[in-house]
């Protein structure tokens, strides 16, 4: 019986190519989002310093840190995070364009992970209910305070509750595919997809008992990182003309 040999050839690496004209506006709306969202963290960062929230406090805390500070207060309840998700809908969307080429299937999961995962955030923070709940709360009579107090306290439970959470992990989850797919791909470097790693998975750390939080903080560095790279790249892209 005669054997046929085979000759096996490597596939090929697929690799994502510039985005034509018309994805360019795209490209550059999501890269002036990412470095936005870049000069958001030093910012939270900033403020967390200057003014600590109440993070293991009632609702009456909240309320007397937004009448002391209403808008750092806000910044204190993730208000500029919730810009961030806003920002991060560009974003997600121009990064499926630019790597659908490389995995098209784990790109579009990536995506919607994190689109989901933005959504869910920005329906779930509490900063603007917590702000007008304050207001009211300073105006009302002593008889009135006790249910605004108990309204604060369901915002705050919301704000920590499983909307908090999903959106947490679907957003890690997302981060950490479209850094794999990075690492296939000619316009994105190494450097950028193992940054959208780390940020992701160290970020994931708050699940761990005990002193998981303060792992987690550190996922800001990467993160930091990340979206400087991708910004400066995504408007790189949005001024390369496709090739011939």
């Amino acid at each position: 019986m005669s054997t046929r040999s085979v000759e096996q050839t490597p596939v090929p690496l697929r690799v994502s190519e510039p985005p034509t004209s018309s994805w360019r506006l795209l490209c550059r709306v999501a890269g002036i989002a990412a470095l936005v969202s870049a000069a958001f963290i030093p910012v939270q960062i900033a403020v967390f310093l200057a003014v600590p929230p109440p993070l293991s406090g009632t609702s009456t805390d909240w309320f007397a840190l937004l009448r002391a500070h209403p808008v750092l207060g806000l910044v204190d309840l993730d208000l500029l995070l919730v810009a961030d998700n806003v920002l991060l809908v560009p974003l997600l969307l121009a990064l499926y364009v630019v790597l659908r080429r490389a995995h098209e299937s784990a790109t579009l999961l990536g995506a919607a992970a994190g689109l989901v995962g933005a959504l869910l955030y920005i329906a779930t923070n509490p900063a603007i209910q917590m702000s007008r709940l304050a207001d009211r709360y300073y105006a009302a009579g002593a008889g009135q305070r006790g249910t605004i107090r108990a309204a604060g306290e369901a915002a705050l439970a919301s704000w920590q509750g499983t909307g908090f959470h999903a959106a947490y992990l679907l957003g890690s989850l997302a981060g950490i595919v479209i850094g794999v797919v990075m690492l296939r791909t000619t316009p994105f470097s190494n450097l950028t997809g193992w940054m959208a790693i780390a940020a992701n998975a160290i970020g994931l750390g708050l699940y761990l008992p005990g002193f998981g939080v303060y792992i987690s903080v550190f996922s800001v560095l990467f993160l930091e990182v990340w979206y400087l790279l991708v910004g400066v790249r995504l408007l790189g892209l949005a001024r390369t003309p496709k090739p011939a």
